[in-house]
């Protein structure tokens, strides 16, 4: 190490290299428009920290080189607040959220009160302490008065700026909260049980836990991040009139402030964000657990005053809770469509996500074995929305003795055909194909659905009545079906049985991405489908393509197998290898005979010539748009353009509406161009002729 003092040179050097971290920070955590790649700013974080090595003198507390480091600490000290952290009232439902606002009307002498609404993060407390701008001590909520000094552990987040921005006052405390994204969480458990190590049960606990080690670098690895909500104690600075307003400034001094929050007009507004957000949970990027609403006006809430522990002028508006404890009582397994058996958790019913749980996934053996998992167990459930409940984790210390191991059967519960293990004795599936009862059933279903052939008032009970007096063993039987036949079934009137036949008639004219989605191929999905139709045009086109392409399955080099299928957007090798098999089967393709011979029929589709303005130019869709996903598709082809199914480098554009999830959040990652809807409504007029 040097010990000679810095030039000129070298300090301006330091002090540019310090001011692009800091803006590269504030630019991805604070403003969400990212200036630099991860790789720029890791290159200028090491010039950075070589600078200080050769030149200690040019280490300043705010540099970004001093978010990791520090020694290890026996404990943490206790922090007094200078203004307490207090808690907030809930409301678990509307009649509760209703009474609150009657109270702070009332309170106010008022017809109606403007609130901010707030996701309710569910991450860890914090205090954060700055003086002249300089983050200084940040410490944990604790009972309110007293909390624990996690300083240097907080210094390692880059979402906490080090230095405030724009003239802030001399001292000023802010109130947020620390959380792990889903994303980061997910990684994190992967690391950890690739090296052997223990999982975390959800993000809020392994946030908590990084937030308590001892060891500031071990917290410098876990994926942290921070949304400031609230002021603590402040000297030198005069409040603004409002919330809004309020947030507004912890954005211009750099601080990171919840994209999501939003000022409602009263209680309607209120209720209807609360809906809104609960209808996005499961896409967010991270937990929440509720909306909390504060009164807008300020001075508002001095008048309404507190109680002896939380505000008049606030309260958390809880979710349903999503995961709850009960009991596993057994694990039947389920035959699926494709013949998967897979195992389902028996449970003491219990209520969560909004709805009476008694079933849940257990996905596979694999998981079953990652969690413990064990017949008797005490287990923890999740159900997020419309999501299929899970079952999470295990509390392994009320395990009962006599605790059963589960393992996979040897025949298939449906048909008793004995079943065929993955190499990795993971997946079990049954050969029986559609001779299997319960696999003939989730085909029709599938067939039927409303994405596919879209049969209306075919439904799952009508089926399996249709599978027991053994009407149907195949798609083709269903056309066959007849008025009379119907109505000797149980609970089927003359006019019922006549509508469902004329639901039959009408489907027989469909198209041809229907069809292919509604064959129900493994791995072919309703976007699949379209490209595959849109691709080919023809059925018999994809026909020959699958005979030709079947005489290269077993080419020495991968890149030589399935060329015809791998020319197509967006289908992989697995995904041609799925198709070419299913294809190649005799028994499939005279069951596609039958559909013709029967009179479903469809239009060839108009394959696109490539010479279109969007011509080579690959989109993606998601989220809710003005128009049907369809109809968007269909003008990006009109115009030569291809619709793919998933997100990747080679992705032009992601056209992307309200409620976008994690396809939004890869676009943004690998740099995908993303349009809203009147951008691609721009687009499309710019490319007309």
């Amino acid at each position: 190490m040097s010990a000679g003092a810095p030039d000129d040179a070298a300090t301006a050097r330091a002090a540019a290299l310090r001011r692009q971290l800091t803006d590269a920070e504030h630019a991805y955590y604070v403003l969400d428009d990212p200036q630099i790649s991860d790789a720029e700013y890791d290159a200028l974080l090491r010039q950075l920290q070589a600078l200080e090595t050769e030149f200690p003198a040019l280490q300043t507390p705010d540099s970004p080189t001093q978010r990791v480091g520090g020694s290890a600490s026996s404990a943490f000290a206790p922090v007094q607040h200078r203004l307490p952290m207090r808690s907030l009232n809930n409301a678990f439902d509307e009649a509760e959220f209703l009474a609150f606002d009657r109270r702070v009307r009332e309170g106010l002498d008022r017809a109606a009160v403007p609130y901010m609404a707030e996701p309710k993060l569910d991450g860890l407390a914090v205090n954060l302490r700055y003086e002249h701008g300089q983050f200084v001590q940040g410490a944990t909520r604790g009972d309110g008065q007293t909390g624990e000094d996690i300083t240097a552990n907080l210094r390692t987040l880059r979402s906490l700026p080090l230095r405030l921005r724009d003239a802030p006052p001399s001292m000023i405390e802010v109130r947020g909260e620390v959380f792990m994204p889903h994303a980061g969480f997910a990684r994190l458990n992967a690391e950890q049980s690739a090296r052997g190590e223990k999982t975390f049960v959800n993000p809020r606990n392994a946030a908590a836990g990084a937030l308590r080690q001892l060891d500031p670098r071990l917290t410098a690895r876990r994926p942290l991040q921070l949304y400031v909500y609230a002021l603590g104690a402040v000297d030198g600075y005069a409040l603004p009139a409002t919330q809004q307003a309020l947030l507004d400034q912890f954005r211009r001094w750099g601080l990171p402030v919840n994209p999501l929050n939003a000022r409602v007009e009263g209680v309607d507004d209120g209720l209807a964000y609360y809906q809104k957000l609960m209808a996005q949970r499961a896409e967010l990027p991270f937990d929440i657990d509720g909306v909390v609403y504060k009164v807008d006006d300020l001075a508002a809430r001095d008048e309404l005053g507190e109680l002896a522990r939380a505000p008049r002028w606030a309260i958390a508006f809880k979710f349903p809770a999503e995961e709850a404890q009960t009991k596993l009582l057994d694990v039947e397994f389920q035959v699926g469509r494709t013949g998967a058996i897979t195992p389902v958790a028996r449970l003491v019913p219990v209520f969560v996500g909004g709805a009476t749980v008694s079933n849940a996934t257990l996905h596979n053996l694999d998981e079953i074995r990652r969690k413990d998992i064990h017949i008797g167990d005490t287990v923890i459930v999740r159900r997020a929305g419309d999501v299929i409940p899970e079952v999470k984790a295990v509390v392994v210390d009320q395990r009962p003795p006599d605790a059963g191991v589960i393992d996979l059967p040897q025949h298939c519960p449906a048909c008793h055909a004995e079943v065929e293990r993955s190499d990795d004795a993971v997946v079990a599936r049954c050969p029986a194909g559609l001779g299997c009862p319960a696999q003939l059933h989730a085909a029709l279903l599938h067939f039927v659905s409303r994405r596919a052939l879209d049969i209306e008032g075919i439904g799952e009970k009508l089926i399996q009545q249709l599978i027991d007096e053994g009407l149907v063993a195949e798609p083709a039987d269903l056309f066959a079906v007849t008025a009379e036949t119907l109505m000797r079934l149980e609970r089927m009137g003359e006019k019922s049985a006549a509508n469902r036949i004329t639901a039959l008639a009408k489907a027989k004219h469909t198209t041809l991405a229907r069809l292919l989605y509604g064959l129900g191929i493994r791995d072919v999905g309703e976007r699949t489908a379209d490209t595959l139709a849109q691709h080919f045009g023809r059925l018999e086109a994809l026909q020959r393509a699958c005979e030709a392409d079947a005489q290269t399955a077993d080419a020495e080099k991968d890149k030589d197998r399935y060329p015809q299928l791998r020319a197509v957007a967006d289908v992989g090798p697995e995904v041609a290898r799925r198709v070419v098999d299913w294809f190649s089967d005799p028994h499939k393709q005279a069951m596609v005979a039958r559909l013709q011979t029967a009179g479903v029929h469809w239009p060839d589709v108009a394959v696109a010539s490539g010479d279109g303005p969007l011509s080579g130019q690959r989109f993606v869709i998601t989220g809710t748009l003005p128009e049907s996903r369809d109809a968007v598709a269909a003008r990006i082809t009109a115009a030569g353009g291809q619709v793919v199914g998933s997100v990747s480098a080679k992705t032009d554009y992601l056209v992307a509406g309200e409620a976008a999830g994690s396809k939004l959040a890869k676009a943004e990652k690998l740099d995908v161009p993303v349009l809203d809807w009147a951008a691609f409504l721009k687009l499309l007029d710019a490319s007309s002729p």
